[in-house]
């Protein structure tokens, strides 16, 4: 039975194939490298000529969301009022109702989703109402399906910013030490009230 001779690789081909090798290995490596914040300096810069390769190839996803350094996590607290002046509360996600997990983790990139797009409360006026247009159309079609699901009348929404201690903070937690509260508390963002006609109240 015949064989095919082997490929025989010329040293430009070889040279080649591992620059293209190399290029794309780093193109892999630097975006996680270079953001969120925080970040280095070096890795943003090294990552500009990359850019379009990078856009092209769809490499640039938020490996560091999760690890070594996520940031602070988000959760959306909800006030449902129903016709009859009954009231139904909740947070989205919700880790002990949302199951299976994979419905956890899709209703957790909600507020994810939204806290980028929301100043926070002492933001200057005219940041806050040029951001508006760009959460308010998420946030209302969030208040419309809980007030859909739970047959309420109007919610109230607001935007959690969990606050995330620093090890040292945990270290001297468990010996007993503690921190102060008015730095290690959860910054709350207003989003609104909104009825089911998706009609701002407040």
């Amino acid at each position: 039975m015949p064989t095919s001779a082997p490929i025989q690789w010329t040293t430009a081909a070889r040279a080649v194939a591992s620059l293209l090798i190399a290029t794309y290995i780093v193109a892999v490596v630097l975006p996680p490298l270079a953001g969120p914040p925080p970040a280095s300096a070096l890795a943003n810069r090294a990552l500009q000529p990359f850019r379009p390769l990078v856009g092209a190839l769809y490499l640039g996803h938020g490996y560091r969301f999760f690890a070594p350094d996520p940031g602070p996590g988000h959760s959306i607290r909800w006030i449902v009022e129903r016709a009859d002046g009954s009231q139904v509360s909740g947070s989205l996600p919700d880790r002990l109702a949302d199951r299976p997990r994979l419905l956890y983790h899709r209703r957790f990139m909600i507020p994810e989703k939204i806290a980028p797009l929301v100043p926070p409360s002492d933001a200057p006026d005219e940041v806050r109402r040029a951001a508006r247009a760009d959460w308010l159309p998420l946030v209302k079609g969030l208040a419309g399906q809980l007030l859909e699901r739970h047959d309420g009348a109007r919610v109230e929404l607001a935007l959690v910013e969990h606050y995330l201690p620093a090890p040292e903070e945990l270290i001297a937690a468990e010996q007993g030490g503690g921190g102060d509260p008015d730095t290690m508390a959860d910054i709350v963002t207003p989003l609104g009230t909104f009825a089911l006609a998706e009609a701002v109240l407040q």
